[in-house]
C-alpha cells in the first residue's frame, strides 16, 4: 500500500529535506542534525517516508534551509474496522535548518478510500518536540512507541465519531463552522452545502465520521465556490490548500470540531 519516497524522489519534491548543512548565519554554538539522519533512524523502527513538503522562499539562498514537513506510515500498522474503510496513523515530522525550529511530530491519519490525510488534533496527541542538542536514536524511538501506544486511543475516537448520527441543521451547522476555520478572516461567503456533497458513494451517510471526511476534503482541496464580501469578483474557486502549515492548522481545528459534536 505505502508508495515509499526515494532520495531522488523526495529531494526533487522537497530539497531541504535531503540537506545536510545548515545555514551560515547560526551561532558556532548551534547543534546541527539532518532530517535525513531522522528519515535513516525512522526507517530502524519501520516507519518510511510517504511525501514531504517544503515551505516556499522568497530568496533561494535560504531555499535549503526552510521549513519542511516528512510524512512517515509503518506498513505494518493500519486501523481496520467493520464496515469502514482501512485508515493507517501516520507521523508528521516538521523541522527546519534555519535553527528557527526543532524537530516536531504530529499524529495523522491517512484515509486509503480517498488518499486523504487527517492530522489528529494536540488535544488527543501532544505535539513532542526533540531539540536539535542531545538528539539521541533512543529519545526518538520513544517519543514513537508513545505515539504508536495512544492508537487505541484513536481507535475509540474514530468509534465516537461513526456512532454520532447528525441531523440536516447539525450537518449544516457544522459546515458552517467549518467554513469559519478555513477561512479565519470571516470574509468569505459559501453556501455550507456544497461542502456536504460527497465525492465518492463511501461517503454517504448522516454520521459524523462521514460528514467530517466529506468537509475535510473540500476545504484542504477546494474547488468549492465562494465570493469574497469585500471583494469585487464573485464566484471564486477555492483552490488547493499548497501550504503545510495551514494545512495542518486546518485540520487540527476540524479535528476538534468533529470530537465537539461527539461528545454533545
Amino acid at each position: 500500500m505505502n508508495i515509499v519516497l526515494s532520495p531522488e524522489q523526495i529531494a526533487k519534491q522537497a530539497p531541504a529535506v535531503v540537506e545536510l548543512t545548515h545555514a551560515d548565519n547560526l551561532s558556532k554554538h548551534y547543534t546541527h542534525i539532518p532530517t535525513m539522519t531522522l528519515i535513516e533512524d525512522m526507517e530502524q523502527l519501520g516507519w518510511e517516508v510517504v511525501d514531504v513538503k517544503q515551505g516556499k522562499s522568497r530568496d533561494d539562498s535560504k531555499r535549503m534551509f526552510k521549513k519542511h514537513m516528512v510524512i512517515f506510515r509503518n506498513p505494518n500498522i493500519k486501523i481496520s474496522r467493520e464496515g469502514m474503510d482501512e485508515v493507517f496513523p501516520q507521523i508528521l515530522l516538521t523541522n527546519s535548518h534555519d535553527g528557527k525550529s526543532s524537530f516536531q511530530f504530529r499524529a495523522g491519519l491517512f484515509r486509503l478510500v480517498c488518499s486523504n490525510g487527517l492530522v489528529i488534533s494536540t488535544q488527543d496527541f501532544a505535539q513532542a518536540r526533540l531539540r536539535h542538542s542531545g538528539y539521541s536514536f533512543e529519545h526518538l524511538k520513544s517519543v514513537v512507541m508513545e505515539m504508536v501506544e495512544k492508537i487505541p486511543d484513536t481507535i475509540k475516537t474514530l468509534n465516537s465519531l461513526t456512532e454520532v448520527q447528525l441531523t440536516e441543521e447539525q450537518k449544516m451547522d457544522f459546515a458552517m463552522k467549518a467554513i469559519g476555520i478555513r477561512f479565519e478572516k470571516g470574509n468569505a461567503e459559501v453556501l455550507p452545502q456544497e461542502l456536504l456533497i460527497p465525492m465518492r458513494e463511501q461517503d454517504k451517510g448522516s454520521d459524523l465520521w462521514s460528514v467530517f471526511n466529506v468537509v475535510q476534503e473540500k476545504l484542504v482541496r477546494g474547488g468549492f465556490k465562494y465570493t469574497l464580501r469585500e471583494g469585487r469578483r464573485a464566484n471564486r474557486t477555492a483552490r488547493r490548500i499548497s501550504n503545510f502549515t495551514q494545512d495542518i492548522r486546518i485540520n487540527e481545528q476540524l479535528f476538534d470540531l468533529a470530537k465537539s459534536y461527539a461528545n454533545a
